[in-house]
């Protein structure tokens, strides 16, 4: 069984206007911080959700928009935005997003919103899925080159029907330690219609993982934040890779530095001279992971990416020396998997998404940063 079906209650989806089924039974989980990245130029992304799944985005997402200069401050504010953005979406709140091949009775119809078609479509348009029964407009299909395959359910269009006899709890962190999975940070990713993969800004096979890009873009903004303005250094190794270069060029240089590092559940209570901790989030509650003593800052990581940035485990790419034991086949005559030959990139949109939604961005060493995102983005940091 999936990870994530064993630990939370199981309901499915009902069609609002005549109560047709429109999914299999699903357990609801943290919402990805990937789940709007927008990456690279004609890659084709895989599907958003895990099987059985679903999540909801408690912001309003997709038409009606409004540009920023028809939205009060106050209500910009209201809406947990507090800085400048381009448009903000008038659309409902609490859309629910599953894996397409979740969805059950429902039709297809792009011809009707014909948003996207560069490669597919991408829901620009509004709903262009209906119910099978009752033609009710009940999600939007997005496959288009670039995003992330995914439905979302219109929270208007459908009801949420519980599951008999399927109540669980949510698995405890040393069940997560047990069970989850670390998220790899680099893999393969292919051009729209290729038989190959292509790199993300090259023609190298293999390419820094879009949700390792889409969380550094979200725990640096936290980063930022904590930061105060004053130099920030984390761990050496690929922590280190990942956010230092970026803390450096955004950060000025100087004494006062202060010290971000690992905690988490299996680790040890980090020095007393780290103030700014870089902790996992619940995969399927969302909830930020607390020590007992906690520090002034936390900055919250997906959980399969803080489990492979704090357990790395060992280094494979060389093959081990020695006999192996009888009866036991080699698996390393094939090269091991080349890595990006690029630096590490976050995030840039869903650094800019995060950063305007936390109140310090007010300040005006933060908002200076914010403002000269566009420039670091041409010089190649992002």
């Amino acid at each position: 069984m999936s990870l994530f079906r064993c630990g939370g209650r199981l309901f499915v989806f009902v069609c609002a206007g005549c109560g047709a089924r429109l999914t299999i039974p699903l357990s609801q989980v943290m919402l990805p911080v990937h789940a709007h990245q927008r990456y690279g130029n004609g890659v084709q992304l895989p599907v958003l959700m895990e099987s059985g799944t679903c999540a909801v985005d408690p912001e309003p997402w997709g038409p009606p928009w409004r540009r920023w200069e028809e939205i009060h401050p106050d209500e910009a504010a209201a809406r947990g935005v507090h800085a400048p953005v381009h448009a903000l979406s008038d659309g409902s709140p609490g859309a629910i997003v599953i894996a397409p091949g979740d969805a059950i009775g429902t039709l297809l119809t792009p011809e009707n919103r014909g948003g996207g078609y560069c490669c597919g479509v991408d829901g620009a348009d509004g709903p262009n899925v209906t119910c099978m029964e009752c033609a009710l407009p009940v999600a939007s299909r997005i496959d288009d080159c670039s995003l992330w395959q995914a439905m979302w359910l219109e929270p208007n269009a459908v009801r949420r029907l519980p599951v008999a006899g399927a109540d669980a709890v949510p698995l405890s962190w040393p069940e997560l330690m047990a069970e989850g999975k670390a998220t790899p940070p680099f893999e393969p990713i292919a051009a729209w219609g290729s038989r190959t993969a292509v790199g993300h800004w090259s023609n190298y096979s293999w390419s820094w993982s879009p949700q390792w890009e889409a969380a550094a873009g979200h725990a640096l903004a936290h980063l930022l934040a904590a930061s105060g303005g004053h130099p920030v250094i984390v761990p050496d190794g690929l922590v280190g890779q990942v956010f230092q270069r970026a803390l450096d060029a955004l950060l000025p240089t100087g004494p006062q530095a202060r010290r971000a590092g690992l905690a988490g559940p299996g680790l040890p209570a980090p020095g007393p001279d780290v103030s700014i901790l870089l902790v996992p989030s619940h995969p399927q509650t969302g909830r930020t992971w607390t020590s007992a003593d906690p520090a002034p800052h936390l900055v919250p990581l997906p959980f399969g990416v803080w489990l492979r940035l704090a357990f790395p485990g060992p280094d494979l790419s060389v093959p081990a020396p020695g006999a192996l034991p009888v009866g036991v086949l080699r698996d390393d005559f094939d090269p091991p998997a080349p890595h990006p030959r690029h630096l590490f990139r976050a995030d840039p949109a869903v650094l800019r998404h995060t950063l305007v939604r936390l109140p310090t961005v007010r300040s005006p060493w933060l908002r200076e940063i914010l403002e000269n995102l566009t420039g670091h983005m041409r010089s190649g940091l992002f």
